[in-house]
Formats: C-alpha cells, sequence, structure tokens
C-alpha cells in the first residue's frame, strides 16, 4: 500500500497561540517543508483562502493541499448554517484536491485558553449528543457528495476528546463520517492509537502524526495544566521523539489498506524547537516507520 507524507505549518507558527512563530512567512514554511521532505502541506492561518492565489504557491513548492481545519459549530448552528459556512472552505479543498477536510466541533472548547486546565474540556450532554450526530451526518453527506469526506479530529479541549467519545460518535454517525485518527491527542485522553486503528479501520481517512513526551504528559495532567501550558512546555514533538511506538499502528494501517496521508502535527514553541530539524526528524522517522511497517512512500 502506498501513502503520502505531509505536514501542518504549526510546527513554524501557531494557530491556537499566533504569537508562536508570529513573524514566520508561509514561504519560510513551505520551503523548509518541502526541504524536509515532504510533499504536501495542511492549511494554517497564513495560507491564502483563494485557489486561484494558493495554488500557484503550492505548485511553486512542488507541494499538494494535504486538507485543512475547519471549527464546526453544530451545536449552536444548523446543519443547512453549517453547510452555507463551510462552502469557501470546502470549496478551497475541492479546488485544489483535497479529498478529506479536517473537521472539529469547537463549541465550548477549551484548548485555545491558555487559564483553562485540560480538566475543564467540555461535555456533551445527553440533548448534545441528540442535536450533534444528525447534524454532522447531514453536513457529512453534503460534503461527501461534493467529492471530500469528513475526517473528524478528535481533540484535547473538545466535546469529542475520550476513547469513549470517540466510540460514540464512530457508532452514532454515519459513514460518511470518517475519522482523523491523531495519535497524539488520543494517547493524551488515555486511548491507544492501535487499539483505535483496530476499532475504526473502516473509518480512518486521514493520519495525524503527533508524538508526545511523556514526562510532560504526566506534568501536564499532575499539575492540571492547559492545553497551550503543555504546547509551551513542550508536551508533544515529532514521531519518533517521543513514546508513541508507530511501527504497530502503520502495520494496522497497511492490513486495512489505508492509502491517505501521514501528516506531522506537532505543536511546538519554533524558538525552541527548530521548526526545520524537527521537520526533518519527523519526515525520517516517518520514512522509517512506513518502511518497517511494509507501507511505501510516495511523492
Amino acid at each position: 500500500m502506498t501513502v503520502r507524507l505531509g505536514i501542518n505549518p504549526l510546527s513554524w507558527t501557531n494557530d491556537d497561540m499566533p504569537s508562536l512563530g508570529g513573524d514566520t512567512p508561509l514561504e519560510t514554511c513551505l520551503s523548509e517543508g518541502k526541504q524536509a521532505g515532504f510533499s504536501g502541506f495542511e492549511l494554517g492561518h497564513k495560507f491564502p483562502r483563494d485557489p486561484a492565489i494558493l495554488g500557484p504557491i503550492l505548485d511553486n513548492h512542488g507541494l499538494s493541499l494535504v486538507s485543512g481545519w475547519y471549527s464546526g459549530e453544530l451545536l449552536t448552528r444548523s446543519a443547512e448554517e453549517e453547510i452555507e459556512a463551510l462552502k469557501p472552505h470546502l470549496h478551497l479543498l475541492k479546488s485544489l484536491g483535497a479529498k478529506a477536510m479536517v473537521f472539529c466541533e469547537v463549541t465550548h472548547c477549551i484548548h485555545g485558553e491558555r487559564e483553562t486546565p485540560l480538566s475543564h474540556s467540555p461535555r456533551l450532554s445527553e440533548e448534545g449528543w441528540q442535536t450533534l450526530i444528525p447534524r454532522l451526518n447531514q453536513v457529512a453527506d453534503y460534503c461527501l457528495e461534493q467529492g471530500v469526506q469528513i475526517a473528524y479530529h478528535h481533540h484535547l479541549g473538545t466535546v469529542i476528546e475520550t476513547p469513549g467519545e470517540i466510540e460514540r460518535l464512530m457508532e452514532e454517525t454515519r459513514s460518511s463520517v470518517g475519522l482523523l485518527l491523531d495519535t497524539g491527542h488520543l494517547v493524551g485522553a488515555g486511548g491507544d492509537p492501535v487499539v483505535a486503528q483496530r476499532k475504526y479501520a473502516d473509518r480512518i481517512v486521514h493520519v495525524h502524526c503527533k508524538d508526545i513526551r511523556e514526562a510532560v504528559l504526566a506534568d501536564v495532567r499532575n499539575r492540571d495544566l492547559s492545553f497551550l501550558d503543555g504546547v509551551l512546555n513542550g508536551m508533544f514533538t515529532v514521531p519518533g521523539d517521543g513514546y508513541i511506538d508507530y511501527v504497530p499502528l502503520f502495520k494496522g494501517l497497511k492490513a486495512s489498506d489505508y492509502t491517505g496521508w501521514m501528516v506531522v502535527e506537532a505543536e511546538q514553541d519554533p524558538a525552541v524547537a527548530h521548526p526545520l530539524t524537527y521537520a526533518r526528524l519527523g519526515c525520517d522517522n516517518l520514512k522509517r516507520f512506513c518502511a518497517e511497517a511494509g507501507l511505501t512512500v510516495v511523492e
């Protein structure tokens, strides 16, 4: 099976905390990402959102558009309203050949609030579940009809964070709702990526390879820190630099015929973790892990 390697610009410039890498131009992100060995990028806040502008920029660097984050608000607006809101984003992804949309319900989310500890992550009431599921199904059906599948991003600090919440989401949504398997967010929430891959093999349409430094995660939990404090303290890193074992996961993905993107998404302070150095490390490690798992990496 073949996969492609992509990266998120969070290594250079942070969306949740724009002061991190705030002066780093998009040109630097793209040129260094390509130099590190990646074939594509996910969107970040410095990317133009007009496909006629972004397309040539990516082409000039020999890069593809992998996907891009979309902040859903289905707990507070109807499926029809959400569809109207996401149409420009969907158009951008579709126009530039991306097949998956990174979708996360952000109502009441706390991952962007530095003073709010992760223990205060929002939880869905039964009424919330009954609101979210049918609306998400409707939005996902629409996107899939347009040729782009929702890849739901379970995320620390949001309403879908824990293994139990992921399980209910997958059980109650239609197959049009794909799953983004994020190793770092899952481990950070107490889950096991290998177990999740086996359980949801037929729903995984996108993979984020975010590694975790175990001691920092323990400190974040022990001191009841926020998501952003975790980022600043170095909780996340590139694959192979933390304690997540990727080879068994990749072997599972090969067995399930996964042929999508493997994306390095490692929020770190670029003033502490040199972006190009870590991008190269992440790409080299992904290539090695893929080879060990029998996955073929293509450009």
